[in-house]
């Protein structure tokens, strides 16, 4: 890397010691301090959403409805849906991690939209603080989905102030998305070409171009779900000559493409581990940006494979079942790709790469998984049950959550100047590991035996499998929470982190200090090599 001669930064103070109380932080136009902000907030969410998970899990661990009562128990797997996937699993690597490194790995100063940024945050915490106000006002008892007509005449929940709150964060995921794309088309530093661009970029990016095209998608939606029930208009309803199927079309238009804005900044993150951890050049680069950009494509094709048994025509499944075949064709490409990276590589198993290694070991269940229930005669059978249930956490926990820890811990450093234990951090990703393997896998032989999902009671005999999930659910959540105590300790007590501890590739590391100053760097770098330029057979560490 050379630097540009003439550009220099303004502020020589460090970004996160410049400038002091609170008010500086909530009105930062610092990219920075917006990850941290966003840090925060979805760290909250995360443990929300876990608590109603405890709950349900609590509640299985005896056949009948001992803890909770049937509808108690609707509202709890509800907001936890809601919550898990709206205010944590759609922003987190985006928020935080995306919104932290891309600018510094493309070159520039800040997003193209620093305002807008900060905007983006305001949104989706007034929109978290809305579900939490109608978590204690009563809940929602729909399901995460909303279906029609239970969100639109059967419901006694207030499921018109969620869906408000989710309407109210699409906008600042739409926001985030346009941010992304222009920074990426407008902002690189010289020398930055597009095949040179960090394949956590390449990932962000094609999740960007899901957020702004479907996000909308999903707030029409919502806002029809509202119409239909505040003034009785005949949408989605049968009884008042809606269709239910179109609310299930439209959600799923939105749902299924989500399921990549979720996926796609994990497969980036992965990226990046493998061949840091490697110290080898990602294996078909190449293929690894454009297979992102196939999911982004692919995944608005897919929507209809949730509708096998909802009334679908034969021959729209047919269609849906062979392109949901098809998707799983550029994931593939990454999955041996970074087998590929890892042979005859130099590995170091430090943290970030064991939940590297964690994730392309469960999200390939994961997607294995997700072809039986692409299957026309597989999901007639597995439908709604807890197969459903276990494939999906296989793909969200078991992937995106274990590339958002494996990420946390890879740039932590970079975000707070300061490493974290690394005996304690092994230690928690192996009980993440365990507990989730012994959560989930479970579920998927309650599934194929026949055990409805969102059910408060089931047959004894399910029993022994539900326990088995819930000591896993326990171990899991101690393996959640140990990391937020290290981490929080390290701020205080780490050691401090000298620019590049991983000796990585990329800008954010050989150009940025740590924690990088406000504008990032001192001059505007210049590109000169390619992304990923490690000398192969030199062990890190």
């Amino acid at each position: 890397m050379s630097t540009h001669p003439h550009l220099h930064r303004d502020d020589p103070k460090d970004y996160l010691h410049c400038e002091y109380g609170i008010r500086s932080w909530l009105f930062t136009t610092d990219h920075k301090r917006i990850a941290i902000l966003y840090l925060v907030s979805i760290t909250l969410m995360f443990f929300v959403g876990g608590a109603f998970a405890t709950l349900v899990r609590l509640e299985l661990i005896t056949p009948q409805s001992d803890l909770l009562q049937p509808e108690t128990y609707n509202r709890m797997f509800t907001m936890h849906g809601i919550v898990m996937v709206w205010f944590f699993l759609i922003p987190s690597i985006p928020a935080v991690l995306g919104n932290f490194l891309i600018p510094m790995m493309v070159g520039a100063r800040d997003l193209a939209f620093p305002r807008i940024n900060l905007l983006s945050w305001w949104l989706f915490t007034a929109s978290g603080v809305f579900v939490l106000i109608t978590i204690f006002i009563g809940g929602v008892d729909t399901g995460w989905t909303f279906y029609t007509p239970f969100s639109t005449f059967y419901s006694n929940s207030y499921a018109v102030a969620a869906a408000l709150a989710i309407f109210i964060n699409g906008f600042s995921t739409i926001l985030t998305g346009l941010n992304f794309i222009v920074t990426v088309h407008t902002m690189r530093a010289p020398g930055m070409t597009w095949l040179r661009l960090p394949l956590f970029v390449w990932s962000n990016y094609a999740t960007a171009v899901i957020m702004v095209l479907a996000t909308p998608v999903l707030a029409i939606t919502l806002l029809l779900v509202g119409i239909e029930r505040v003034f009785r208009v005949g949408i989605f309803d049968p009884a008042l000559g809606g269709d239910p199927i179109l609310f299930q079309h439209l959600f799923w238009f939105y749902s299924h493409p989500a399921v990549y804005i979720m996926i796609l900044p994990g497969m980036g993150v992965v990226s990046e581990l493998v061949t840091a951890f490697s110290r080898k050049r990602i294996f078909g680069y190449h293929f690894v940006a454009f297979a992102s950009m196939a999911i982004a494509l692919f995944g608005f094709l897919v929507w209809g494979h949730h509708l096998f048994v909802s009334g679908q025509s034969l021959y729209a499944g047919l269609v849906f079942s062979l392109l949901s075949y098809l998707v799983a064709v550029p994931s593939a490409i990454k999955v041996f790709n970074w087998t590929a990276t890892l042979y005859k590589g130099s590995v170091l198993l430090a943290t970030p790469m064991l939940y590297a290694l964690a994730f392309i070991g469960l999200f390939t269940m994961g997607g294995l998984t997700g072809l039986f229930v692409a299957a026309l005669g597989v999901d007639v059978h597995v439908h709604d049950t807890y197969f459903v249930v276990a494939h999906f956490h296989y793909i969200m926990v078991g992937g995106m959550v274990t590339a958002y820890m494996g990420g946390l811990h890879f740039w932590w450093p970079k975000i707070s100047g300061r490493m974290y234990p690394e005996g304690w951090a092994k230690i928690a990703a192996g009980l993440i590991f365990f507990g989730f393997n012994l959560t989930f896998f479970p579920q998927f032989v309650l599934g194929y035996l026949g055990m409805p999902r969102r059910y408060a009671t089931y047959p004894p005999e399910f029993q022994v499998w539900n326990v088995l999930s819930t000591a896993g659910a326990s171990i899991l959540a101690v393996g959640y929470v140990v990391p937020l105590f290290y981490l929080f300790w390290s701020m205080r007590y780490g050691k401090i982190a000298p620019r590049n501890p991983w000796r990585a590739s990329g800008l954010e590391w050989e150009e940025a200090d740590s924690p990088p100053i406000k504008h990032n760097f001192e001059e505007v770098p210049t590109v000169t090599k390619e992304a990923y330029h490690y000398h192969e057979g030199v062990r890190l560490g």
